[in-house]
């Protein structure tokens, strides 16, 4: 198992280019499922989560084609036929967001049968939505030995769906099964989050009639066929968050290029306040703190978006463990997101937790030591810590990162920071899609 070590060593200065979104990229993959036409994805991430979902969609007979490097990296998908719409609980269990190849599967041949996802370290995230609302959408669903089996013969046929909350899977996942759908489909109380709107605007591209894209009211009027195309993926706004806090975090000037700052203004207001300067530039935005001056106190709370990411709590609660005051972060998104702050208090950091709130009393310094990332989001969140303690920080369990950072030792060593991989045995992670 790897491990990551850090040693604090100062200000970061240099360019870091920001990756094609994770969260974006996993669901256009799926829905390369839904044409017999070659998809190419230009701006691919290169990530643990993109390699488990890769394998899922070749079991299923898709071939799957990467090319290029860096900035040119794009994958080419081509379902011309599919040959299995069995996915088994080996491969879905790796990755939480593969339970999202149900729907494709079923708008596309008329059956599937998906594992059920299993559990998740940050909270209970049940699929009763997803399951819900294809059932609205006409398939008939069975449960069975931890596996949803689904059938629609006859097709899908549109349908009035309201979620009862905001919801980005069950959207994703449904707008991917409605666009094959017979008639016309609405989805009301619908998460307006970006990788939606570019999972949406893919899908028009490939053919497919939506609505009110960025709202939280979709309608989809169903086509017979989807062709395929070429599509490059959004940059991915919680590596960019990240990376903006890892350099407040540790001061110095650095620049994030093939950027979209729209995407995390609820992130960059907040660290505006708390002291930091934010300038945007013509493909990003730069990140300048003076590191003599200790930054301020500033409360948060997570919110669907646009409120501030859940994705970016522990990254933005690891920046105020040295701010001046006490900080309050409210988590209304998930339960149980707050492992990482027993991590940080092993580094020095002060913070009491009561249910859904921590308080956060900035320290003058962290000290190294080892710890563990407990999620992705957690993780990154060490590292950041990392970059301004004293001495040494050993992070365990990094499996994590690479599901969501890709070449995180390199993009943040390019801008000075003292940081390396210690190679282990290979391991597969348990699932957080997050």
């Amino acid at each position: 198992m790897d491990s990551i070590t850090v040693h604090g060593n100062g200000p970061l200065h240099g360019e870091i280019p920001v990756s094609g979104a994770k969260n974006s990229a996993i669901k256009l993959m799926a829905a390369s499922i839904l044409t017999d036409q070659p998809l190419r994805l230009t701006n691919m991430p290169r990530l643990a989560d993109t390699k488990f979902l890769g394998r899922l969609l070749r079991s299923f007979g898709v071939e799957v084609t990467e090319n290029g490097h860096g900035s040119e990296q794009e994958t080419l998908f081509h379902a011309a036929e599919i040959s299995s719409t069995f996915a088994p609980y080996d491969l879905v269990r790796q990755m939480r967001a593969s339970f999202n190849v149900l729907g494709p599967l079923l708008a596309r041949t008329g059956h599937a049968k998906v594992s059920l996802p299993g559990g998740c370290t940050i909270g209970a995230r049940p699929v009763d939505l997803h399951i819900d609302a294809l059932t609205r959408l006409g398939a008939s669903i069975h449960l069975e030995e931890g596996y949803v089996s689904a059938m629609a013969p006859g097709g899908l046929r549109g349908a009035e769906i309201e979620f009862p909350f905001v919801s980005v899977g069950a959207t994703e996942h449904t707008l991917m099964a409605a666009v094959l759908a017979r008639g016309t489909t609405v989805l009301k109380r619908a998460a307006r989050e970006p990788e939606i709107g570019d999972l949406a605007r893919c899908l028009v591209m490939m053919g497919a009639n939506i609505e009110g894209i960025d709202t939280d009211t979709l309608v989809i009027e169903g086509v017979t066929s989807l062709s395929g195309g070429d599509w490059s993926v959004i940059p991915d706004r919680i590596e960019m968050g990240s990376y903006a806090c890892a350099a407040a975090m540790a001061g110095g000037e650095v620049r994030l290029t093939r950027a979209r700052p729209d995407l995390i203004t609820a992130l960059t207001d907040k660290m505006t306040a708390a002291g930091v300067e934010i300038e945007p530039t013509d493909d990003g935005v730069i990140v300048r703190r003076d590191p003599s001056v200790r930054l301020r106190a500033t409360n948060v709370a997570t919110e669907v978006y646009p409120g501030f990411a859940t994705d970016l709590q522990a990254q933005f609660m690891t920046l105020m463990t040295t701010a001046d005051g006490v900080s309050v972060i409210h988590e209304n998104i998930f339960e149980n997101r707050f492992m990482h702050a027993p991590e940080l208090a092993r580094l020095g950091a002060d913070i009491s937790v009561h249910a859904g709130e921590a308080h956060v009393t900035g320290v003058d310094r962290l000290k190294g030591a080892p710890v563990m990332a407990t999620d992705l989001r957690a993780s990154v969140s060490l590292v950041i810590a990392g970059l301004v303690a004293e001495g040494e920080t050993s992070i365990g369990r990094v499996y994590h990162l690479d599901r969501g950072f890709e070449r995180l030792e390199e993009k943040l060593g390019a801008c000075g920071a003292d940081i390396r991989r210690v190679k282990g045995p290979p391991v597969e992670g348990p699932d957080d899609d997050h």
